[in-house]
């Protein structure tokens, strides 16, 4: 083949040495070039038209190639990913990237996912005690039926992730925005919350007994059948928080009694439903 066009080739395919799939389409295309260019030659074209022309004949090689191997090095990350029902116990996973991952029914107590970027990824069933997600992407993850007692979620982003039927016991939730969450029948009695926000988060059956909510936002909220017992929302606004017990149970609206909203400013439809059920009100601001 003629160099220049072998230099060519080896300039486009550089960046992606030991990628498999973009090897083999340098081989092929080598080939392939090559029958070309000894085509152009015979029909007397010079060394340097035959070398545009067979150049021209592949269109943008070099976006071809950067997507072979952008889809191979997906591919790739899928497999490594998949560590399902696996010992990784306190392993180091500050920083990956790992969309989709699964690490359904592993140990991974005390690892380390602080900054991961875990987007659409299940730890359903697994060992998640004294785990780190400080600042870590948990969009659409599944945390479902876990133990994550004493984890760590300082400025994590949760937007649509689950955590029903997990164990949170001494979890810590620090500087969170937490949207459209579902933390239903979960543990959360020794659960930390401090300076988050709560947009569509639904707290339906969890036991939330003696939680401090004090000077923070939920909008949108669902605290019904939830076990309220003595939980403080002082200084905390609500907007459109719904409460809701089962009429079957007179244990629910016992526990509203018991709940301090002191200090809280809340919307006209929060304030009457609370006051519908005999929850004290005396010291709130209704906008």
């Amino acid at each position: 083949m003629n160099e220049k066009l072998t230099n060519y080739l080896n300039g486009v395919f550089a960046p992606y040495d030991g990628v498999k799939s973009v090897s083999e389409l340098k081989a092929d295309l080598q080939s392939d070039l090559q029958e070309r260019f000894r085509e152009l030659k015979a029909e007397g074209k010079d060394d340097e038209t035959a070398f545009e022309m067979t150049i021209d004949s592949i269109g943008d090689i070099e976006q071809t190639v950067l997507e072979v191997a952008n889809l191979s090095r997906s591919l790739e990350r899928q497999v490594l990913t998949n560590l399902s029902a696996s010992n990784l116990a306190e392993s180091d996973f500050a920083g990956v990237t790992a969309h989709k991952g699964k690490f359904t029914s592993s140990m991974l107590r005390g690892s380390d996912f602080t900054n991961a970027d875990l987007t659409g990824s299940s730890f359903k069933s697994s060992d998640v005690k004294d785990a780190r997600f400080d600042g870590s992407n948990l969009t659409d993850c599944n945390l479902s039926t876990l133990d994550l007692a004493n984890a760590s979620f300082n400025k994590s982003i949760l937007v649509r992730t689950s955590f029903s039927k997990s164990w949170l016991a001494g979890a810590k939730f620090t500087g969170v925005k937490l949207t459209d969450v579902s933390l239903t029948m979960t543990a959360l009695s020794k659960t930390v919350f401090e300076n988050c926000v709560f947009d569509g988060v639904d707290f339906t059956s969890s036991d939330l007994t003696g939680l401090r909510f004090d000077g923070q936002t939920f909008i949108g909220v669902k605290f019904d059948k939830a076990g309220l017992k003595e939980v403080s929302f002082k200084g905390a606004t609500l907007k459109n928080v719904s409460f809701q017990g089962s009429v079957l149970s007179k244990k629910y609206y016992r526990a509203i009694k018991t709940v301090c909203f002191d200090g809280a400013t809340m919307d006209k439809l929060t304030y009457a439903a609370l006051k519908g059920i005999e929850a004290n009100l005396s010291k709130v601001t209704v906008i």
